[in-house]
């Protein structure tokens, strides 16, 4: 495997690790607010069945099940790209500081969960009070810590 293809799988490692990272802390916030899950993910699982005309089988409760697996999924596979993407970065010889690798990776992993959602107008993040800011930029600041530090970590291997 070449320079290019060691970062970019260190860089998959390494989201998995921020993937991981973000779900903790996610979850955690949930415990200590008392709050539900978001039901974003299945929304947009459920926009994507739509407005592809592929449905998603099976009687309610197992087509509910299947979207709910989906929707985390998704949320799994946007992290590990935006780790492979952040990978590529480096491979490419972008290597910011613990800092700005926070910043850059947390951004990708915000932008590629946000971004299809909010297309899809699952959801409008310009409305979104101050309290769901929080919820969802500190576990990407999460992600973006334990990627970054992943990315510098595997690299040294």
């Amino acid at each position: 495997m070449g320079h290019f293809g060691r970062h970019l799988v260190g860089g998959l490692l390494a989201g998995a690790a921020g993937t991981t990272a973000l779900n903790t802390v996610t979850y955690l916030d949930m415990v200590v607010q008392g709050r539900g899950a978001s039901s974003t993910p299945e929304q947009t699982v459920e926009a994507i069945s739509e407005r592809t005309g592929v449905a998603i089988p099976g009687d309610d409760d197992a087509r509910s099940a299947r979207t709910s697996g989906l929707g985390a999924l998704t949320g799994i596979g946007a992290g590990l790209a935006a780790g492979a993407v952040y990978g590529a970065l480096r491979g490419l010889g972008h290597r910011p500081g613990l800092l700005g690798g926070t910043a850059v990776s947390g951004l990708l992993a915000m932008l590629g969960g946000n971004v299809p959602m909010t297309a899809l107008g699952v959801t409008d993040p310009r409305t979104w009070p101050a309290s769901s800011w929080a919820s969802d930029v500190v576990p990407h600041l999460a992600y973006g810590l334990v990627t970054a530090v992943t990315a510098r970590a595997v690299e040294r291997v």
